[in-house]
């Protein structure tokens, strides 16, 4: 098997990331090849369900909800633009094009290797779970909690008779 042909080849690591952070400079976001490489990340991190319900981040289009995300600490973004670079450049050296190209098993192998795997994975969460598709999804009402509010059972508040026998803790001003 021949190794693939692309823009990359014959470029160090070092020169790949140096290249992609001067994409991040320039324009303030993501290459193309860095956002399919993150699309691919995310249906990983929140994989589609199997029942099909619930569908992936990347299927959802979160990539530029994170991108948009990282951007605000851009050191974390030139961070994670070269970490894309660097699962590239690793899913090359097992002569597939790209991240994205590579089957889920070897997708997984080098994201648990990924040191920036948190950042992303928590900015994904954020989006994945304020989109109505998903809310609709697991069951919820995809609205605002206000103006109409959510049924709360009563509670018992006779069970703040012993902090409401306390003295005050605090001094009037």
């Amino acid at each position: 098997m021949t190794p693939p042909t692309d823009a990359h080849a014959g470029k160090s690591p070092r020169e790949e990331a140096r290249a992609t952070t001067a994409t991040l400079a320039s324009d303030g976001g993501f290459s193309a090849e860095a956002t399919n490489t993150l699309t691919s990340v995310l249906d990983e991190l929140i994989p589609p369900s199997s029942d099909g319900r619930l569908p992936g981040a990347g299927q959802l289009g979160l990539a530029e909800f994170v991108i948009e995300a990282l951007q605000k600490t851009p050191e974390l973004a030139a961070s994670v633009a070269r970490g894309l670079a660097e699962l590239d450049r690793q899913a090359r050296q097992r002569m597939a094009p790209g991240f994205a190209a590579l089957p889920r098993d070897d997708k997984v192998d080098l994201l648990k290797q990924w040191d920036l795997v948190i950042p992303v994975t928590l900015q994904a969460c954020a989006g994945y779970y304020c989109q109505a598709r998903v809310i609709d999804a697991l069951g919820f009402e995809a609205r605002a909690p206000h103006p109409e509010g959510y049924e709360v059972e009563p509670s018992d508040l006779s069970l703040l008779d012993a902090v409401r026998q306390r003295p005050k803790l605090y001094r009037e001003c």
